[in-house]
């Protein structure tokens, strides 16, 4: 719709516009059409504000990683914590608790003969992770699937997702993970 036609006239309405005249219709359509381009331009500017603030919150907070997070597949449920400045997560909710026999699941495939009858409800599987430029590094993550412990970092993509790296040697060679936060 185009609320006015360009002409030779001084009086501007619009940028790269001029109207000669204004009848009462063409009044109420452009001061509407005005109202409407302000109403957008305050939506977009709090939107943008709204972004950065969660944003801001998400990367200058070291504590945002705190809380209960959920693995990708929804099988487990980790809870991260400080201790000591540094940040640990321990598994605190499993979908399958139990193994075929109807026992709580053990550490059966750790390396370590002497931690394979730890139950794997209550194990930390996220250590000594320490908050540097907007990510938790320096850290280890342990799988209890394969009983292998890799190096990892973390990082807040939103107060909402956690993304995890496992890695050996170098970060190129890995995996990472999204969590959900759950709470």
């Amino acid at each position: 719709m185009q609320v006015c036609k360009k002409s030779v006239t001084k009086t501007r309405i619009l940028p790269g516009c001029s109207v000669k005249y204004v009848k009462a219709t063409d009044r109420l359509t452009l001061t509407t059409y005005i109202d409407q381009n302000q109403h957008m331009k305050k939506l977009t500017i709090l939107a943008i504000f709204i972004f950065c603030a969660l944003q801001s919150f998400a990367s200058g907070n070291p504590d945002a990683i705190l809380g209960v997070w959920s693995n990708r597949s929804n099988k487990g449920h980790i809870q991260i914590y400080k201790q000591n400045n540094r940040y640990y997560g321990k598994l605190i909710w499993l979908k399958e608790p139990n193994d075929e026999k109807g026992h709580p699941k053990t550490d059966y495939k750790n390396p370590d003969k002497t931690l394979r009858n730890r139950y794997v409800m209550g194990l930390v599987i996220l250590r000594h992770f320490r908050y540097d430029d907007n990510e938790w590094k320096g850290g280890r993550i342990y799988n209890p699937n394969d009983g292998k412990e890799y190096k990892c970092y973390m990082k807040l993509k939103n107060s909402g997702t956690l993304t995890v790296r496992g890695y050996i040697g170098i970060s190129l060679f890995g995996m990472t993970e999204t969590f959900t936060r759950v709470r």
